[in-house]
This record gives structure tokens, C-alpha cells and sequence, in this order.
């Protein structure tokens, strides 16, 4: 008996759409975990205060804009992070508390006592490094 499947020749498969679309959406949601879990992040932070003291964040905690805190889009809550302003090399220590920011490519939102620490209330915005240090009581693991 003769062997078809020796002279047969595969055909290459199209690609699929929907695998693509798929591998694209893992690795953006991946992405900023491993650069968070890293250690290190350099961008822009700005800082929020009185709008919304006293109003619960993401985290279950009310805000305390007089409190060492950070909204981040991705580092576990109760992350202790040190934030240096690159322009002046003021440093302070924070906690996670809260989700964002949800403006612009900015990594992190301070409150408004931490924003003084590193003397950026008048300008709102600045450069920054942030170093995770240490997990807090209510990080996931």
C-alpha cells in the first residue's frame, strides 16, 4: 500500500485574529505588574488633597490628604514605595492606599502632605523615581 501522507504539503495556517488580539491584551495587562514588581519607576507624579479628604479610595481606607499616601495603578495596597523628586532629590516614604492616577502617562498620585515633603504642591507635577520597600499589613501576596 502507498503512504499519502509522505507526499503531502502542508499548507501554512492563517493566523488567527483573535490569538493575536489575545497575546496583546496578556502581555498590557502584564507589563506594568513586572515593571512595578521591578522595583523601580521613573515618570511623572502629580498629587490630589481637599477634593477628596475624607472619602473612601480604592483600598477601602479614607483619604487623609495630611496622611504619607499614594494612589498607583498596580502595586498591591499597603506597599511602602520611597518617591524621590528628581529635581530637587527630596525623598519621602508612602503607602499605597488607592488606584490611579487616571490622568495623562502619570505613575503616581500623592497626597498632598507627601506632595509638600517632596515640594511639589506649587507645581503639581514632577519627576520622580519610585522604589518599592516594602510590603505593608494588607499587601496581597
Amino acid at each position: 500500500m502507498h503512504d499519502r501522507t509522505a507526499n503531502r504539503v502542508r499548507k501554512p495556517r492563517p493566523r488567527s485574529r483573535g490569538r493575536s488580539l489575545l497575546a496583546f491584551a496578556v502581555l498590557a495587562l502584564a507589563l506594568p505588574f513586572g515593571v512595578a514588581r521591578a522595583g523601580v519607576q521613573e515618570g511623572s507624579i502629580s498629587w490630589y488633597g481637599a477634593r477628596f479628604h475624607d472619602r473612601p479610595t480604592a483600598s477601602g481606607e479614607i483619604f487623609d490628604s495630611k496622611a504619607l499616601t499614594m494612589a498607583h495603578p498596580t502595586l498591591p495596597f499597603g506597599t511602602k514605595v520611597r518617591v524621590t523628586n528628581l529635581r530637587n532629590g527630596r525623598s519621602v516614604v508612602v503607602t499605597v492606599n488607592d488606584r490611579g492616577p487616571f490622568v495623562g502617562h502619570r505613575i503616581a498620585d500623592l497626597s498632598q502632605a507627601a506632595a509638600s515633603v517632596l515640594g511639589m504642591l506649587r507645581r503639581g507635577v514632577a519627576m520622580a523615581r519610585i522604589e518599592v520597600i516594602g510590603n505593608g499589613e494588607y499587601a496581597e501576596d
